[in-house]
């Protein structure tokens, strides 16, 4: 019995009975359009996050405090974790960085949760960021009005302000916002400061702009005198120089850092540094841990539309009972007979797999279209829903299979 009479006997008997067989392809395309959409949302984010490094320099590299990648949540008591007593990243320390001849720029940045007000417009949870001056630079998006602070401002410490282009409709709308004053405030440090407003930047449309519209950027010298910015979280990004490898510039900032701060040759550094490829290497196994729960969670789908081939070929067996009798008696095989309803039971779910694709590509081109995630269905994902239908296929049509094959020619053609 060759593939393409099976399939065509597999038509025949779906087109018999529609509605069953729609509802059996449905339950396996829910299954496959899980699996594909949420690889396509976690490609879409990787992709934005590997642009988002791409833009802002591939060699450059972040000094932290403590690698957060490698951090384990671990029962330790009473005692704190290894990293907890290390000192923070002063601002002298950037400036000492600077100062090296691999360098091109050290950005001293420290995070921080603000409240802006405007005439009695106020907006809650705004990001603050403390910088040094030649952000934007490093930074995707546009400075569509006025200017960056300049490092004379930044040493002096000046109240001013670069604030995001929503932040600054939100609170003056059509009003020029360059020159006007607001007031930050940041109740868990009992501050409130007037800050005028010197620039209007725009970032550029992605997945990380949409999750913080409102922030604006003090120079650090600011937020630490005037906001009592805590320096906990404080981060030094080192941009090497053009043609200076990186692996030297390192070397050189691990030995800068180290000399400040005093280590002996078998002391062990007190502070981290980051490279692009950490942080993509650990969301990476972030989204495999993510990806392999929703897999099977997305499993439990498949296992409803296998349920549903299970019952629609028993039945089917069933009601052409008289016909297996025939093609017995007629000289077919236990062997032909078992391929055909295994046949039948790989079409329905090859069918579900191809409507579970179409259904995830619709939803992967939604997201795209009114998300900044970038969301698109890799090769992969489409070579494992179809491999995952098949299975289903052939493990829960082998069971009406076989029982359709070890049918006796007399018994079924007795069959009404």
């Amino acid at each position: 019995m060759t593939l393409w009479e099976g399939v065509t006997i597999a038509w025949e008997a779906m087109m018999a009975n529609k509605l069953r067989a729609g509802l059996t392809i449905l339950g396996v395309g829910i299954g496959v359009s899980v699996v594909v959409t949420i690889a396509a949302l976690i490609t879409g984010i990787r992709s934005s996050i590997a642009e988002a490094f791409e833009s802002s320099g591939p060699d450059n590299f972040i000094v932290v405090r403590f690698d957060p990648t490698a951090v384990q949540l671990v029962n330790m008591g009473d005692n704190r974790p290894p990293w907890w007593g290390r000192p923070v990243l002063e601002p002298e320390e950037a400036e000492r960085i600077l100062d090296l001849p691999g360098v091109d720029e050290a950005l001293y940045a420290m995070n921080l949760s603000v409240g802006a007000d405007f005439e009695g417009t106020r907006i809650q949870e705004v990001l603050g960021r403390g910088l040094s001056a030649g952000w934007p630079a490093y930074t995707q998006g546009d400075m569509i009005a006025g200017r960056d602070f300049t490092r004379t401002e930044v040493g002096q410490g000046r109240p001013i302000v670069v604030i995001s282009e929503q932040l600054a409709l939100d609170l003056f709308g059509q009003r020029d916002p360059v020159g006007r004053t607001i007031r930050f405030s940041s109740p868990r440090r009992g501050v409130r400061e007037d800050f005028r407003v010197i620039g209007v930047f725009r970032p550029e449309d992605n997945l990380f702009a949409s999750f913080a519209e409102h922030f604006a950027i003090f120079p650090y010298t600011t937020a630490l005198k005037r906001l009592k910015a805590s320096q906990g979280d404080a981060q030094i990004l080192v941009v090497p120089r053009e043609g200076v490898r990186v692996s030297l510039v390192r070397d050189q900032v691990i030995s800068s850092l180290r000399s400040s701060r005093g280590l002996g040759p078998r002391e062990e550094n007190t502070f981290d540094l980051l490279a692009s490829a950490q942080l993509l290497e650990f969301f990476d196994q972030f989204t495999q841990v993510f990806f392999l729960i929703m897999l099977a969670l997305s499993s439990a789908g498949l296992m409803v539309g296998g349920v549903g081939v299970i019952g629609i070929m028993l039945i089917s067996v069933t009601e052409r009972t008289r016909e297996i009798g025939v093609r017995k008696a007629l000289g077919a095989t236990r062997r032909e007979i078992l391929w055909q309803f295994l046949v039948e039971a790989g079409v329905l779910t090859m069918l579900g797999a191809g409507t579970g694709l179409l259904l995830g590509a619709a939803l992967a081109y939604l997201v795209a279209e009114l998300t900044p995630i970038p969301a698109r269905i890799p090769l992969w994902s489409v070579a494992a829903a179809l491999a995952a239908a098949a299975f289903t296929g052939m493990v829960f049509g082998i069971l009406p299979a076989q029982r359709a094959a070890r049918m006796e020619p007399v018994e079924a053609l007795r069959a009404e």
